[in-house]
């Protein structure tokens, strides 16, 4: 397939340098000069992203960097042999044989199969054998396009062994952010050294090019899995029950045989860590919920909680939004009686549009209702997986029931979970251990959280909630715009991370207590946190038009997106530049943002739904137009800032040096 490769992307012999950043920025300069990328800046600087996550070098001397980029244009492999060996993270020492894979954000399957076939046949001694003994550039284009032709789509699973043999039987699956190179490669090196090892063995490569699971009689027989993956891996519970190794994906190329001897002994050991039952998160299964600290488990409830909730709040608030525009700020008196008394073929007085938005509106209530026991619910889950789901449901809307609320909701789905997880280590006899997930669990667990929420918990915390509501409900001037700014700070500090969801959890808590007539202060609270969080992307939207040169190619695209991730509150629209240049875009953000917000605080804007920035302007009566003004303020503050920043604070001079080398 010579249109992925060609002779003048092949360098033989040649010295480019001792570092990886080095050969890398050289070869993105080569495909570069061949028209087959935009910018070879851009291009390097995503491969070295790439490279920062996980080290490219394998055994045998080889490197394989490779990234997605919108600057390609053309899937390509450029290589080098480097006449003197760079390292590029190997365990066995350094690379002389280095190929460079780029393939454009959007490549097509076909081609993504062609670049793994490439990344495949590197861990096999006669190609790469060949690749050093070849003479000239047209030899190895020869050599690759053979490759690419005639390599297997996937390592074949060897015939089932005659149960005579007693075969010991291994599954794994391979996986790795790109999708590209080491998924493909970890698969083989994995099947060679279990043919070597005399073990029968699958493996479930779930790559870029697409994936063909494993056939579930093979897991069934299998004695052990093995993950060899830094993402998730996809639809896990097929594997419940079986012992498992879990390592990064490099591991699969570096340590093949050692992985299969390791999972060969958690076959035969008792106490041996298996794959639970259900989807858990990669970062849920890799954390061993039995043993880490109060602490951290707290936060990764809580996290998990407020994740699961949050399309709730997002759905409802914006059917709310949309019951206001169709039926004015009077459906939340009369959706109730149009839903009871009229229908469809019978409307109110009002009319179609007033009927539409009761539905609209009650629909949006119902989902905001389950805002408590969602969070109870799924924060039982991050500590005892799906037995603590209903438990924690029952007591987040017992808190409900109380007036608890959204602290209730929290403090009802910690019991929740713990009572489970300790219920769930009961060691019990066999045949009551099919109960204990589905009845025994839930059952005692829900006695213990919702018994202590009634008797104990849920009165006290129920007048915390009061009491916090009603010094919420008299704030005013400098303290409602204190407050403002916190919330507008919180924002922006991480963009998505865990202290802007406090914040904006806090905000969508009291959305249900907040009244337009009566108790302004949570929908304040709602406004000050959505105009806040919609700052940042405009910010660098803005800041990449008004001074496009001071920012990357890739940034400068991202900066096209921003606006309407931006006006649609998705802070998550400026992490790209933050994780470029944290200490000036971040900084930037949080004062914009905290301007924002102590203006929104001050103006009284209101907003009774949770999301949607300016495209839910109805849900903020007549404040609406002040809401526009805070957030065009803080957004002309943080880009103004970010402007400044960028072109009088240098950076350490390291991190100046290398970009100033991407440039070049």
């Amino acid at each position: 397939m010579s249109d992925l490769i060609e002779t003048r992307l092949v360098t033989l012999d040649a010295h480019l340098g001792s570092t990886s950043t080095d050969v890398i920025k050289y070869l993105a300069q080569q495909i570069t000069q061949a028209g087959r990328a935009a910018s070879a800046a851009e291009l390097a600087e995503h491969a070295l992203a790439r490279e920062a996550k996980t080290a490219t070098g394998v055994p045998g001397g080889i490197a394989i960097p490779h990234c997605r980029s919108a600057a390609v244009t053309v899937p390509t492999l450029a290589m080098a042999r480097l006449g003197t060996p760079v390292d590029f993270g190997a365990k066995d020492g350094p690379a002389d044989l280095v190929f460079f894979i780029a393939a454009p954000e959007g490549a097509d399957k076909e081609h993504l199969k062609l670049l793994s076939k490439l990344a495949r046949a590197l861990v096999k001694k006669p190609f790469t054998a060949a690749l050093r003994a070849a003479r000239s550039n047209e030899e190895i284009v020869a050599l690759v396009s053979e490759v690419l032709s005639d390599a297997p789509a996937a390592p074949a699973a060897p015939a089932a062994a005659p149960a005579a043999t007693a075969r010991p039987k291994i599954v794994a699956v391979t996986a790795c952010p790109t999708g590209i190179a080491h998924t493909y490669m970890a698969a083989d090196s994995l099947a060679q050294a279990a043919e070597e090892l005399g073990i029968d063995f699958a493996v479930e490569t779930q790559g870029s090019s697409g994936s063909k699971p494993l056939d579930p009689a093979l897991i069934t027989q299998a004695d052990a899995v093995i993950f060899a993956v830094d993402v998730d891996v996809r639809d896990q519970s097929r594997f419940a029950g079986k012992p498992v190794i879990q390592v990064p994906v490099k591991r699969g190329v570096d340590e093949p045989e050692k992985l299969l001897k390791d999972a060969l002994a958690a076959a035969k050991d008792p106490a041996a860590r298996k794959v639970p039952a259900g989807n858990e998160t990669a970062s849920e299964r890799s954390t061993d919920s039995a043993s880490e600290g109060f602490g951290a488990g707290l936060k990764r409830a809580l996290l998990t909680g407020v994740s699961y909730m949050i399309p709730f709040v997002a759905g409802g608030g914006l059917l709310i939004a949309l019951g206001f525009l169709l039926g004015g700020y009077a459906i939340t008196d009369a959706a109730d009686q149009y839903l009871t008394e009229n229908t469809l073929f019978n409307l109110p007085e009002a009319g179609l549009l007033a009927y539409l938005g009761a539905v609209a509106f009650k629909i949006g209530g119902l989902s905001m209702g389950f805002l408590v026991p969602a969070l109870g619910g799924y924060i039982a889950y991050a500590y005892a997986d799906r037995p603590g789901i209903a438990p924690g449901f029952t007591a987040g809307a017992v808190a409900g029931f109380m007036g608890a609320g959204f602290i209730g909701g929290i403090v009802g789905g910690v019991i929740a979970g713990l009572a489970c997880r300790w219920i769930n280590s009961w060691t019990v006899p066999r045949w009551l251990r099919g109960l204990m997930p589905v009845v025994i669990v839930p059952l005692l667990g829900s006695i213990i959280a919702s018994g202590l929420m009634f008797l104990f918990l849920g009165g006290p915390i129920a007048q915390l909630t009061e009491a916090l509501n009603g010094w919420l409900a008299g704030m005013s001037g400098t303290a409602a715009a204190i407050l403002g700014l916190v919330l507008g700070l919180m924002m922006a500090i991480d963009l998505g991370g865990p202290i802007n969801k406090v914040a904006y959890s806090f905000a969508v808590a009291g959305l249900g207590a907040g009244s337009v007539a009566e108790n302004p202060a949570p929908l304040m609270i709602m406004a000050a946190v959505m105009a806040a969080g919609m700052v940042p992307p405009l910010a660098m939207a803005l800041a990449t038009a008004v001074s496009p040169k001071l920012f990357t190619g890739a940034e400068r695209e991202n900066g096209k997106a921003a606006w309407l991730l931006g006006a649609a509150f998705i802070s998550e629209g400026a992490i790209p530049f933050a994780a470029a240049d944290p200490l000036r875009v971040i900084p930037a953000s949080m004062v914009g943002a905290g301007v924002t917000g102590s203006l929104i605080m001050s103006f009284d804007v209101l907003s009774q739904a949770p999301h949607g920035g300016i495209f839910v302007f109805f849900a903020m009566d007549s404040t609406w137009p002040m809401f526009l003004v805070a957030t065009v303020i803080g957004t002309l503050v943080s880009a103004a800032l970010v402007i400044i920043l960028k072109k009088y604070v240098r950076k350490a001079p390291a991190r100046a040096a290398e970009e100033a080398k991407a440039a070049a």
